[in-house]
């Protein structure tokens, strides 16, 4: 197959984003609020487990979170 015809057959299937342009500053706000949250339960008890029950979740919330706000609003230069 080339990549024309890849090219071809793609533009059958549009993309669709599982969160859509007018949902993304509630997911990016709520995934924001429970990185707050994790990160502050983290810190009363930092130990090991905690660090992969609630480090690495805060973390990842934190990330993907900004990512969407940074979407939401735009990025004006």
């Amino acid at each position: 197959m080339s990549l024309n015809e890849v090219w071809e057959a793609a533009s059958a299937a549009p993309f669709h984003p599982v969160v859509s342009k007018d949902g993304q500053f509630a997911v990016g706000f709520n995934l924001l609020l429970v990185a707050v949250v994790l990160t502050g339960l983290f810190g009363l008890n930092r130990s090991f487990g905690n660090l992969l029950t609630l480090g690495v979740p805060a973390s990842l919330a934190f990330g993907f979170g900004a990512v969407f706000m940074i979407c939401a609003v735009g990025v004006y230069v």
